[in-house]
């Protein structure tokens, strides 16, 4: 059997897969913010996963950007050349928001005191202008365990041409500490930008102790209960990577566990023929939107975390505060809001009766009638719709309003956040939303997908199998996978084939090693070779793919007409006249896993009957009425099977809204197809 594993904010989601049958269980347990191993195991035990049957068992986890977002990860050292001691505090010394005169730049990951320099200097080809000083080195490392430093990051200047004074600094500061960990730039990224290497290394030393103790304390408590199957987890650039590199390179995980329901969507895109489409992962705490054009993630090789850049292949994942816990306030100026701020597992919405006091997203649905309060997880978790309702009360009365327009009003400011962030994925990436399907999961997905849709104009919504469990799903559907870069930077019309044909040698011999490590023969492996180009004079590139490993100058027509179409759809024009530079040569290495089957769905009878469980009366805020919604059980139709809004579609760990005028049709995998009445359509 395959399992996953996704460990968010409030629910930890497992599937298990059965290879043979390819039948899947799913299911959730609360997550334990103090030891998510546990949450984990528990999962385990909750859906029967015997462990010496497992073969494959894939993780994600947003332990790191947890860590970024609380600063809860370790006490960091940054080493860089002498003269350069204040290149990762200074960064780019600009602002996001240009304008906002209350922006307050978020607090270092390393502070001043902490920033250390070590004489040594390479010139841009990596050529030894002056020696590097192991003596200074030594005192150095002396330097930083007396300040009782958890983590080293290390980023020379120039080293991503050469990399012998990081691995010269690492071998002094083992000698002298080899307890404290240490992450050097090279090895994450061999890119130019100072200053953005330095932050991706910084990252990783940040996050790398906290993960390396919950991986570790996982694995023996997995191998303890009979485990010897293979430990992957999910990568921010999709794919996995095993569990040594993973405890290595932890920069790798920041997004691991939103990147699962991306790879999902991709995996389900293909097998219905829809390989254009938008993920809407909406959970406890936040919502992730990403977009999938042609049946590929779209993978960006530099984001930033609350103004902290990281130079490593991320799948472009639109994350902001909106989800089931996020909590409805009244702001200065008497005016309703949503979020950002969530009530997360622990005390979680008034609702769940656990202390919590503030009202939720998930506290308006239930109050106006999108949630069945007996339905809570299958009916597991029992709730409260008396604390909803005295909450939103509360804010009711602050506003002057009706509790049901405050309500109503609660799920519509979430609805538009939503959709802004969608719209930050596809329409300011040059992508119309009206040409995507949108894909929506996790536990309050299927409530705003017709919403959503709705207001961005796109025809067909998508809820697939186990939407609340559906990042979980996605991670089954994994290769391993490793990723290279080297700078190289020429014209693309006067290149030496020779020379970036060089370059993809030694790229590929470090993804067969690897691999090799990984245990993938040489009949499993791929490699997908790619260049960062631009425009001379221009400061940002665009990631081509590139027809192979070995280039000729009869390949440069067809790469040149790749670069000018990818410019064009993403910035709005193309510049056919002006010289194109390769800046950056990259090769993703992968290691290919056996792909699992999906059981298709059974087919229905036609008969809605046995699927109804009755129906459910609904506030509508455009009447101001309550409306009729005809409710059924999502387990009990079958392919095929088609109904009309308005009405629900109910499962144990998620709720599907068919509003007035959709039509919903089963499709053969089972998943959810909505046809989605754009405004001024008939009915």
């Amino acid at each position: 059997m395959r399992v996953s594993v996704d460990v968010g904010g409030t629910f930890t989601d497992v599937i298990v897969l059965d290879e043979d049958s390819g039948d899947i269980q799913l299911d959730k347990v609360a997550t334990t913010p103090a030891n998510p191993a546990e949450g984990v195991l528990e999962g385990f035990d909750k859906v029967g996963a015997q462990t010496g049957d497992i073969e494959y068992f894939v993780h994600g986890t947003t332990l790191g950007i947890n860590a970024m977002l609380t600063r809860s990860g370790a006490k960091v050292a940054f080493v860089t050349t002498r003269g350069f001691r204040d290149i990762y505090v200074l960064g780019r010394t600009d602002r996001e928001p240009m304008y906002d005169f209350k922006y307050k730049k978020p607090k270092s990951l390393v502070p001043r005191s902490l920033c250390f320099e070590v004489t040594g200097r390479l010139n841009y080809k990596g050529q030894v202008l002056i020696p590097f000083d192991a003596d200074q080195a030594r005192e150095v490392a002396q330097r930083i365990v007396d300040q009782g430093v958890e983590s080293v990051a290390v980023c020379f200047l120039h080293s991503y041409a050469n990399p012998a004074h990081e691995l010269a600094f690492e071998k002094v500061f083992q000698e002298v500490a080899p307890q404290i960990s240490v992450t050097l730039s090279h090895r994450l990224s061999r890119v130019y930008r100072e200053y953005e290497r330095s932050s991706t290394t910084v990252i990783d030393a940040y996050i790398k102790p906290i993960t390396r103790t919950y991986l570790t304390r996982l694995n023996s408590e997995l191998v303890n209960g009979g485990f010897n199957g293979n430990f992957l987890m999910t990568r921010s650039g999709g794919g996995a990577m095993t569990l040594d590199t993973a405890r290595e390179e932890p920069a790798h995980l920041v997004l691991s566990g939103p990147a699962g329901g991306v790879i999902g969507g991709a995996f389900l895109g293909k097998l219905i023929d829809l390989t254009n489409m938008i993920t809407v992962d909406m959970g406890g705490t936040s919502l992730d939107a990403s977009l999938i054009a042609e049946g590929e993630p779209t993978v960006e090789n530099e984001q930033v975390f609350q103004t902290l850049p990281i130079s490593i292949p991320t799948i472009d994942i639109h994350t902001i505060g909106a989800g089931g816990g996020s909590i409805a306030w009244v702001d200065e100026g008497g005016h309703l809001q949503v979020g950002p701020q969530s009530a997360g597992a622990d005390p979680g919405p008034a609702c769940y009766n656990k202390d919590g006091q503030q009202a939720t997203f998930t506290d308006a649905a239930l109050q106006i009638g999108f949630l069945n309060p007996d339905n809570f997880l299958g009916g597991e978790i029992d709730i409260d719709p008396a604390l909803a309702e005295a909450a939103i009360e509360r804010l009711a009365q602050q506003l002057g309003m009706g509790l049901n327009d405050v309500a109503a009003g609660i799920v519509s400011i979430l609805e538009a956040k939503m959709a802004g962030a969608v719209r930050v994925i596809s329409v300011e990436r040059g992508y119309h939303p009206r040409d995507f399907a949108l894909c929506a999961f996790g536990g309050g997905g299927a409530f705003v997908a017709a919403n959503i849709s709705r207001e961005l104009g796109v025809p067909l919504a998508i809820i697939p199998p186990g939407p609340g469990n559906f990042s979980a799903l996605g991670m089954l559907m994994v290769d391993v996978v490793h990723d290279y870069a080297r700078t190289h930077i020429t014209g693309l019309v006067d290149m030496d084939p020779a020379q970036a044909n060089q370059v993809y040698t030694e790229l590929a011999a470090q993804g067969q090693a690897a691999l090799a490590s990984d245990g993938f023969g040489a009949d499993q492996q791929q490699y997908l070779p790619s260049a960062e180009m631009r425009y001379r004079g221009q400061e940002h590139t665009v990631n081509i793919p590139l027809p192979g490993v070995t280039l000729s100058t009869d390949d440069i027509p067809l790469i040149t007409e790749r670069f000018h179409a990818a410019h064009l759809q993403q910035y709005g024009h193309s510049m056919m006249q002006d010289p194109i530079e390769i800046v950056t040569l990259r090769l993703r290495a992968v290691g290919l896993l056996p792909r699992p089957d999906l059981a298709r769905a059974e087919t229905g009878s036609g008969n809605l009957a046995a699927a109804s469980r009755g129906s459910r009366m609904v506030y509508d805020r455009a009447s101001s009425s309550q409306i009729e919604y005809q409710v059924y059980d999502r387990m009990k139709l079958g392919a095929g099977d088609s109904l009309s809004g308005p009405a629900i579609v109910e499962e144990p760990s998620s709720t599907t809204m068919v509003h007035t005028g959709d039509a919903l049709t089963v499709g053969d995998y089972g998943e959810l197809q909505i046809r989605i009445a754009q405004r001024g359509d008939n009915g």
